[in-house]
């Protein structure tokens, strides 16, 4: 058996854009009905999403035959989780509030296996090994490993030229909504300083040849970062499609009739 490939890594290697669905409901029927969408690559959120190794898990393997690429974001930066999310077969690995170069050398190293770092061997334990069907997998495994860091705070902005150049990372994400509330600017991603924030650290990650993504479900956003130079961009949130479809579904109905009464005849 091959070294299983990584769909996301090779679209950032040919320089097309991708865009990308956040997958939030935390469970595998829900995250493998929105990887039938037909999006380039979703985020199974780790981070804030109620998930677990083992839901991940089931995520992973629901959503295998499709063509969107699963990312996988982290709690943090705990490198004992990382060496489980990679154990079961995480190809790319999101991990938020990276702040400096030795925070990014570090989760670097987390990927790795000796000489170049200290993931443990799990050998015929893991899904990533293909319980040992992958010949030389410790030897191989770095090729199709992805690694995104996310920079969302004010140190994050000004070290985000040397992160970007961290040998190992592949890539740099933005969090606009964090970005903002740390700056002082909450619930206004569009602020000037934010958006000048921003367009620094794309500038600084293209200037290190790493890909750029960001979080952007409005339109508008979406299409200003893609032209500063994001190349992958999440343009929705499915719990948020979800709420919004079925307010506009019951606003139709609503908007027509008499307010609700109080009883009920059954």
């Amino acid at each position: 058996m091959i070294l299983p490939r990584n769909p996301f890594k090779a679209g950032l290697a040919h320089g097309e854009p991708l865009y990308g669905i956040w997958a939030g409901f935390a469970h595998p029927y829900a995250t493998e009905i929105t990887a039938s969408f037909g999006y380039d690559w979703m985020l199974i959120d780790g981070e804030h999403a109620p998930n677990t190794v083992p839901s991940i898990l089931a995520q992973l393997q629901a959503v295998a035959p499709y063509h969107t690429a699963p990312v996988v974001r982290a709690v943090g930066h705990d490198q004992l989780l990382i060496k489980q999310l990679l154990d079961i077969g995480v190809q790319t690995l999101m991990i938020p509030m990276v702040e400096s170069a030795e925070q990014a050398r570090a989760l670097v190293q987390a990927m790795r296996y000796p000489p170049h770092g200290f993931r443990g061997v799990g050998g015929g334990l893991t899904r990533a090994t293909r319980w040992d069907a992958v010949p030389d997998y410790i030897l191989d495994a770095q090729r199709e490993l992805c690694l995104i860091v996310q920079v969302e705070s004010r140190a994050g902005i000004d070290n985000a030229a040397a992160i970007a150049a961290v040998e190992g990372v592949d890539a740099v994400f933005i969090g606009p909504a964090d970005l903002s509330t740390g700056l002082g600017h909450v619930g206004n991603p569009s602020h000037r300083e934010v958006q000048q924030c921003i367009r620094q650290a794309i500038d600084a990650t293209l200037a290190a040849g790493k890909a750029c993504g960001i979080l952007a479900p409005a339109e508008d956003d979406a299409r200003r970062y893609q032209a500063w130079g994001c190349q992958f961009i999440a343009v929705g949130i499915d719990i948020s499609l979800m709420r919004q479809a079925a307010l506009n579904n019951l606003a139709r109905y609503r908007d027509l009739t008499a307010a609700p009464s109080t009883s009920r005849t059954y």
